[in-house]
């Protein structure tokens, strides 16, 4: 059998089709169900508190055993992707997410529920990395950002849709059918994903060149339909470095930088601003009630948000729209303390919301993964993503102080400065991927000429 297979060149050529879409729906169910699970801590917590399961105290250990086991799984995941394969890491980490679920419905008491809850934080976010990273393998360059930030969607979704199931079902059956349906939900799309093929990129990368060879002729026949393919789009061969040291040197270097500013500012956005909002409303004298519609009407700018970034990352480049997406969420942040009115506050809200989750789609679900090579982009993904999420342990104690000195602005105050600092670093360092193949962008730091989409 030929072992030359140039994957991503071969890839990159497909139509869009049936082989995608099957794809696409394993791994978006999956990432959908790491979004529902991660807002299951908004609709549990109250209920254990108010039943006397919970501590305030305890609760607030269960939050940080969440990001903790969600920093340490975007960690260990790339280290585990790079050397096992993608097919592998997505796997294991949905088991132990799905597993660690069930048991928290069964926990006796809060410390038990805290050590799942830190189980199944590993497995999230191990989760986040590895489905896009490996989605952004199989889509073909023209495609890529749609792709991908449909990707979004499907795990911001779950934050109204964790709401809703809540608002039913906690009253119903209590708190712990979340977890039930969650764990349940995971090791249903666990059983499914078995058949999902390996990365032939990835394959290819690691020296396994008759099995990318095997999988990339059955991908083809499947994409084929029983018609000529186009030709193949030619791609550099350059050989990037898999060692871990060349994260820390150019161009990579750059690269990191990047993408560790762009995620401590995304997951400051969502952790430091949008969860924290039913707490905002009430405190500025809002009702309990209203907070929380307040706060679900906000909410559906999350997929709505999600979706507008996946439709225009192809269309305006990755670049242009996350600086255009943080210019606007400045504008909107800057307004936002100033409006009291009852009518204006949750629409201004939710126009603040839209930009923010247009960044979440570009930045996690798209722009991270394309800036790294094959060879260490799960490892790569891994280390900005830990960089965001340990923001994540720090930003409540940032969050009380500015907003007990200084209110919502003081917040928003530390969200601008952010956004601002990201702005400059995309702009003065970012590479745009759009329309490029993975491997031309080994190591060129550069703008290149974009590929011509195959006709």
């Amino acid at each position: 059998m030929p072992t030359s297979v140039n994957a991503g060149g071969r890839l990159d050529r497909l139509p869009i089709g049936p082989f995608h879409y099957r794809i696409m729906m394993l791994i978006g169910i999956g990432m959908f169900f790491d979004g529902f699970d991660i807002y299951i801590a908004g609709t549990v917590l109250g209920v254990t508190l108010k039943s006397g399961f919970s501590t305030l105290a305890e609760n607030a250990l269960f939050i940080s055993a969440t990001f903790f086991g969600m920093m340490l799984g975007s960690f260990g995941t790339g280290f585990l992707g790079d050397r096992y394969g993608r097919r592998f890491s997505y796997q294991f980490n949905l088991l132990l997410f799905g597993v660690a679920s069930l048991a928290a419905a069964f926990a006796p008491n809060m410390t038990i529920l805290i050590l799942c809850r830190f189980a199944m934080g590993l497995g999230l976010g191990a989760e986040n990395v590895v489905g896009y990273s490996t989605m952004t393998e199989f889509v073909p360059a023209r495609s890529r950002g749609k792709y991908l930030g449909l990707m979004a969607v499907c795990v911001v979704s779950g934050l109204p849709v964790a709401l809703l199931v809540a608002s039913f079902v906690v009253p119903m059956f209590g708190w712990r059918a979340m977890f039930v349906l969650g764990g349940i939900g995971a090791l249903v799309v666990w059983y499914m994903r078995k058949n999902l093929p390996e990365s032939p990129r990835w394959l290819e990368a690691v020296g396994r060149r008759e099995e990318a060879e095997a999988l990339m002729q059955k991908i083809e026949s499947e994409a084929a339909q029983g018609k000529p393919l186009p030709p193949v789009t030619t791609v550099p061969t350059v050989q990037a470095s898999g060692q871990l040291s060349s994260l820390f040197a150019p161009p990579l270097l750059s690269r990191m930088i990047v993408g560790s500013v762009c995620l401590i500012t995304i997951n400051t956005l969502l952790y430091g601003f949008v969860t924290w909002l039913p707490v905002f409303f009430i405190k500025q004298g809002l009702s309990v009630a209203t907070s929380f519609s307040y706060s679900l009407l906000m909410a559906l700018g999350a997929p709505v948000g999600s979706a507008i970034g996946a439709l225009t990352a192809d269309r305006w480049g990755r670049k242009p729209t996350i600086i255009g997406s943080s210019l606007i969420a400045v504008v909107l942040g800057i307004i936002y303390p100033m409006i009291s009115d009852p009518l204006l506050l949750p629409a201004v809200g939710f126009a603040l919301t839209i930009p923010i989750y247009v960044l979440v789609a570009l930045l996690f679900g798209i722009y991270i993964p394309e800036l790294f090579p094959t060879e260490v982009r799960l490892r790569a993904s891994g280390i900005v993503n830990t960089l965001g999420r340990g923001a994540t342990i720090v930003t409540p104690f940032l969050v009380v102080t500015l907003f007990e000195a200084r209110g919502v602005a003081g917040v928003m105050a530390l969200m601008i400065g952010l956004l601002v600092l990201q702005i400059i670093t995309v702009w003065a360092f970012g590479i745009e991927p759009r329309n490029r193949s993975l491997e031309e962008m080994k190591t060129d730091e550069s703008s290149a000429p974009v590929l011509k989409e195959a006709s």
